[in-house]
């Protein structure tokens, strides 16, 4: 099974941060979001395993087990559960609460930015993914392939993202490190697009 490097612990910490200042911002229960946000990813498989949707289930299922192992207080299992199972992308479960909403929130703004290029980058080289189709790098007269081409991610998913978050706050951050990896495309085509003779 390959190793999923953009859910190590450096995406954890990224998240714990942003977690908590949408906590902070949205005045949201800091007693769920924040072992929520630590224990998001407590479980996780592979970009590429078959049961990738489920993944959120079994980490909502273990961090409750773990907070339960150190006496945290049972009346937010419920709350913690519901988000760590709804941050994920693949299991397409609706963030219900404020506080789910933040988890997912924090999770996806991690795949924008300068750390969602690098993570996109990152993730496609170690399932030997080239960087762009040499015919139609962006995607202009054809489906995105993120399967077989890392560019191709941008269009299907990530510049997307910005249009799915939840929070007020999240939307702002969103918009601002879209336009960044918008600018990383248009300084790209710059760099690869052929010389007129």
């Amino acid at each position: 099974m390959k190793t999923d490097l953009a859910h190590d612990f450096e995406h954890v910490l990224r998240v714990v941060k942003t977690a908590k200042e949408l906590c902070r911002r949205e005045n949201a229960q800091p007693e769920v979001v924040i072992p929520a946000a630590w224990l998001h990813d407590c479980f996780s498989f592979a970009k590429d395993h078959p049961d990738r949707r489920n993944g959120s289930k079994y980490a909502a299922d273990k961090a409750v087990e773990f907070l339960r192992s150190i006496a945290y207080p049972e009346q937010y299992f419920e709350a913690v559960h519901h988000a760590v199972a709804a941050h994920s992308f693949s299991a397409n479960i609706k963030p219900l609460t404020i506080e789910a909403q933040i988890v997912q929130d924090a999770d996806r703004l991690d795949a924008l930015g300068a750390v969602g290029i690098s993570r996109c980058i990152q993730v496609s080289a170690a399932l030997h993914r080239p960087l762009y189709r040499a015919e139609d790098p962006f995607c202009s007269s054809r489906e995105p392939d993120d399967a077989h081409y890392t560019i191709d991610h941008f269009y299907k998913k990530l510049l997307l993202i910005a249009a799915s978050v939840n929070t007020e706050s999240a939307k702002v951050e969103a918009a601002e490190r879209t336009l960044f990896m918008q600018d990383f495309l248009k300084q790209l085509n710059q760099e690869i697009s052929p010389v007129d003779d």
